[in-house]
């Protein structure tokens, strides 16, 4: 047990850990950290609990989540940004809806579709009888707005990625909607093209996912609206079948 700790120690780059003078109590909780395979952090390392160093075990409660979201700086989207845009809508959700980041209007409000695609979203919700604030969660693959709203890069998705792992977790959806390439492909672990992979259902950790155009791109190609209606009504069918 002691030899897996200290080779844990090792690996996660914690300090040199001394044994001499160690209270029997601290050795204790050292050995079973190490018995549960938790890595384990020195409370005064340079890494523990700071909002850009290593994350540790993220926490259940929804609150807490996003309030250790609110003050992240793990990549250089935070050094912009006006606002931690991390959710909306209900944590006791029936669908939860992952979009792909904050635009200029939800950088500035702190939440999610709140723009002229926000207000398309909450329309194609309503014609399945969904809406944010009783049966939807909204969030997005990156809680900080892009610089232009440019695409996000594989770092800032990498620095967001246990953020919304921990969310579907706490949410418990019944079912995933993705909005745009960045989610589909994040959430399927493909790199297929949207337009390929919509239409289908997939599975995330056992929970059914939908994939479709995201609402700002209807609002500049409108020819999308049609397939977009068939994956909400895909949506929906998943639903009615969980009833």
């Amino acid at each position: 047990m002691l030899a897996r700790l200290l080779r844990q120690r090792a690996e996660s780059g914690a300090p040199p850990l001394f044994l001499d003078g160690l209270a029997r109590g601290e050795a204790l909780r050292l050995a079973g950290a190490a018995q549960s395979a938790v890595p384990v952090l020195s409370d005064a390392g340079p890494s523990a609990n700071i909002p850009g160093g290593p994350l540790r075990v993220l926490p259940s409660d929804h609150e807490e989540l996003r309030a250790l979201a609110s003050e992240c700086t793990r990549c250089g989207l935070s050094k912009g940004r006006t606002h931690v845009v991390f959710s909306d809508g209900t944590s006791k959700a029936r669908v939860m809806v992952v979009g792909e980041a904050p635009g200029k209007k939800e950088d500035e409000s702190g939440r999610p579709f709140v723009g002229p695609a926000g207000k398309l979203l909450d329309l194609l919700l309503m014609t399945i009888d969904l809406s944010r604030r009783e049966s939807v969660y909204i969030c997005n693959v990156l809680k900080c707005r892009p610089p232009g709203n440019r695409d996000p890069l594989p770092d800032e998705i990498e620095s967001c990625r246990r953020f919304l792992e921990r969310q579907i977790e706490v949410v418990s959806p019944e079912v995933i909607i993705a909005l745009g390439t960045f989610a589909a492909q994040w959430l399927t672990q493909s790199k297929t093209p949207l337009g390929k992979l919509r239409g289908e259902v997939y599975s995330y950790q056992g929970v059914p996912l939908v994939v479709t155009y995201h609402p700002a791109a209807l609002l500049r190609n409108q020819g999308w609206r049609s397939a977009t209606w068939d994956d909400f009504q895909l949506l929906r069918q998943l639903l009615d079948r969980r009833t």
